[in-house]
Order: C-alpha cells, then sequence, then structure tokens
C-alpha cells in the first residue's frame, strides 16, 4: 500500500473518531436529561433520542474499528462518554446540546461521503456502515423537536 493511502486512511479513521466523540457527547447530555424525568417522560427520551443515538454511536465505533481491522491500521479506543455540563440547563437545554452534538457528528460523515474518501481509499462495508449511522441521525432534530414540545404536558 502506498504512503498516501495509508495516510488518507488514517485521515479517515481521525475523521470517524471526531464523529464518535460527537456522539459520545450527545449521549453524556441525553443521560443527564434522562435522570432529570419522571419515568415515563425519561422512557420516550430513551425511545425517541437516547436509543437511535445510542445505536448511532456503536455502529459508528463498529465501523472504524472494522475498518482500522481490515487495512491493518492501528484503530482507537473510544474513552467514556464525558461529563455534560451542569443540569442547570434543565431537560430541554440538555436535548438541544445533545442534538447538536450528534447533527454535529452527522454533518461530519457527510462531508466525508461528501469528499469520496470512502470510495477512494475506503471500502464498500465502511460505506454501507458510515450510511447506517447517519440514517439513525436523520430525523433527529424532528423527534427532538416533538419531544420538547409536548415535555412537561
Amino acid at each position: 500500500m502506498s504512503y498516501a493511502t495509508e495516510e488518507a486512511r488514517v485521515g479517515l479513521l481521525d475523521t470517524i473518531a471526531e464523529a464518535v466523540d460527537a456522539l459520545a457527547k450527545a449521549l453524556a447530555e441525553l443521560t443527564t436529561a434522562y435522570e432529570l424525568l419522571d419515568e415515563r417522560t425519561a422512557d420516550r427520551l430513551e425511545e425517541e433520542l437516547f436509543g437511535p443515538v445510542q445505536t448511532a454511536f456503536g455502529r459508528a465505533k463498529r465501523a472504524h474499528a472494522g475498518f482500522a481491522t481490515r487495512h491493518d491500521l492501528h484503530g482507537r479506543p473510544f474513552a467514556p462518554a464525558p461529563e455534560p455540563a451542569a443540569p442547570s440547563a434543565g431537560v430541554k437545554g440538555l436535548v438541544e446540546r445533545a442534538v447538536d452534538h450528534a447533527l454535529g457528528a452527522e454533518h461530519v460523515l457527510s462531508d466525508l461521503q461528501d469528499s469520496m474518501a470512502p470510495v477512494e481509499v475506503g471500502d464498500a462495508e465502511l460505506r454501507a456502515g458510515l450510511a447506517d449511522v447517519r440514517e439513525h441521525l436523520g430525523s433527529l432534530r424532528a423527534r427532538a423537536d416533538g419531544f420538547v414540545r409536548v415535555l412537561g404536558r
């Protein structure tokens, strides 16, 4: 493998890792929001927001690790989710920050796909993995808006 190809693949891994880190932040915010809610509303948060973000997080990590393994590159271990900001922002603020982090990850992956790097130095499995992650994040803003709209009712 040429040095340029290896360097491009490492860059791909770094970009995916950036998205994974953003999704970890989103999960931390949603976890704090969950803890502030009554059981029924917390279950809704889990189903509508936390679940899709958690699934995207896991699949992004899997895409990263799988690509690294398939191309004999060093993947990176991901640290546990960072501590979110104080819950003083309230559930609405935490959900909004979580969505911003998650959609930031989606934007990073969108830009990566637009760059054609996954086609040029990636592989079909990586491309499918990235598309899968983005699919789980696609309607997150609308789901969050709907969740926040009925919060406290």
